[in-house]
């Protein structure tokens, strides 16, 4: 592959995950405020439940898509996947925590469900190590 096009990719790839980070910020805004009204045992909007719920597989996928392009950007141009291993390393983590998470997403049935905490808990984590992502992903460029 061209290394003229190189570049532009992997700016495509970090502006696109750069996006999917927001919307996983923007989810965790929405799972914190629907956790804190239940913690306060107040009435929580099924509005903000249900658009939580509408998220969260979606952005399974779009996360999934930004994996898969960034594997494969590296791998066209270096012709293998660990050039960069802790980039690459923290990456399949996130999506290990993500499918996680949706797998634990699927358990939760009740106010009182035990599996909302660990939901809450790699939520954090994996917006935390998505910008520690991000922050790898910068210093390749620069």
């Amino acid at each position: 592959m061209d290394k003229k096009i190189i570049v532009p990719l992997a700016l495509a790839h970090g502006t696109f995950n750069l996006i999917v980070v927001t919307f996983f910020m923007y989810q965790g805004w929405l799972g914190w405020s629907m956790r804190k009204g239940r913690r306060e045992k107040r009435q929580i909007d099924f509005k903000v439940v249900k658009r939580h719920r509408k998220i969260g597989p979606i952005l399974l996928i779009l996360a999934f898509i930004g994996y898969l392009a960034g594997e494969g950007l590296v791998c066209f141009d270096q012709g293998h996947v660990v050039k960069y291993p802790l980039h690459f390393s923290v990456g399949t983590v996130i999506m290990v925590a993500i499918f996680t998470t949706f797998l634990i997403s699927r358990k939760i049935k009740t106010p009182g469900s035990p599996w909302r905490t660990p939901h809450y808990a790699l939520g954090v984590v994996i917006i935390c190590l998505y910008l520690i992502q991000a922050f790898l992903g910068l210093q390749m460029v620069f």
